[in-house]
């Protein structure tokens, strides 16, 4: 039978600083009313200076790691857009903290469909052989990179980390992913970026701008693409394993905007109560954001083991992906704010 990658363990956190509205529209021109109309969004958690990406991914795969009950993997895989630094990538550390060894460690640079490009990159290296496990960690650090004076962004993103721990085994076991759907359009970058301290500012001739050192967001373009582009990989996703929406337990959707959420279920045909919403507490995390919604409706067995879930995600790129399993038997710890 062809090897599949089956979900062995979770693991997530947050940093223990709570930012409410309340905070945020001291300084802004904004209330807490206003934000969690728009956004769904009451709090978010951001870092204390001292903590970087790194630090949070490798306290969530050591949380993955537990629930999984392994100490090895063959493969670490960090999916960021908020690395430690522009070179070397920040995956190689994470798996030294670890204490995994010199394994293969390597950063993926998706956005906000980070975390589930890495699950179909882990899912790509199981079945080829390449590796048995994999540690796949989604962990941003967004905070240092918000313009304090742009509501359009300080209001939305938080930091954190989730982590997965996949193993070989075969497709009708619980846990199995069942296939991907991907898919970018770089004509769409400018949507969201942050522009600056890439070869394009550097090669510009021109200085570098501060500003260009934020990250900067087209709300409105962002909202069409991302609820069009998650619901149309959904269903191609569906199509492909032979699920129909009615089939769908739980969809746990890259958590950004609340809006965006119940739009994706009305147009995949959802009740909007199958949607998991965990942004309220947390923010838009990036590429933590749906292995923070799993590990939080594992904990509250909201989500249970034989639930068919459904994932998807859209972010900067632009770049979308989707992918669903059976949800297994596993043990998961709450979300820690332990760093």
């Amino acid at each position: 039978m062809t090897r599949t990658a089956i979900l062995a363990g979770m693991g997530a956190v947050v940093p223990p600083r709570s930012v409410e509205n309340e905070e945020l529209a001291r300084t802004l021109d904004t209330n807490d009313t206003w934000i969690r109309t728009r956004t769904g969004i009451r709090t978010r958690h951001w870092t204390d200076t001292g903590t970087s990406t790194g630090d949070l991914a490798t306290a969530a795969g050591a949380r993955a790691l537990k629930s999984a009950g392994v100490d090895s993997v063959d493969l670490v895989i960090l999916a960021t857009s908020t690395g430690n630094q522009p070179m070397p990538a920040t995956a190689p550390e994470v798996a030294a903290a670890l204490g995994l060894g010199q394994v293969a460690a390597y950063d993926i640079s998706a956005a906000c469909s980070g975390f589930l490009y890495g699950l179909s990159a882990a899912a790509g290296a199981i079945a080829s052989g390449v590796a048995g496990r994999v540690l796949v960690v989604g962990a941003d650090v967004w905070s240092t990179r918000l313009d304090p004076q742009d509501r359009s962004t300080t209001i939305i993103f938080g930091d954190g980390a989730g982590a997965a721990v996949l193993r070989a085994g075969h497709a009708d076991e619980p846990g199995a992913l069942l296939g991907f759907d991907l898919g970018s359009d770089g004509a769409g970058r400018e949507l969201a970026q942050v522009a600056g301290g890439g070869s394009r500012e550097r090669g510009s001739g021109r200085p570098p701008s501060p500003e260009d050192a934020y990250m900067t967001m087209q709300g409105k373009e962002m909202f069409t693409q991302a609820v069009n582009k998650m619901a149309a990989s959904s269903e191609l996703l569906l199509e492909r394993i032979g699920w129909s929406a009615a089939d769908v337990d739980w969809c746990a959707a890259h958590q950004a905007n609340v809006r965006i959420l119940h739009t994706v279920a009305d147009l995949l045909g959802l009740e909007r109560s199958r949607m998991l919403v965990h942004l309220d507490k947390v923010g838009n995390t990036s590429a933590a954001s749906i292995p923070l919604a799993l590990t939080d409706a594992a904990v509250s067995e909201q989500i249970k083991a034989g639930d068919r879930v459904l994932m998807t995600a859209f972010g900067g790129g632009l770049s979308w992906a989707s992918t669903a399993m059976r949800w297994p038997e596993i043990d998961v710890m709450e979300i820690s704010t332990d760093i």
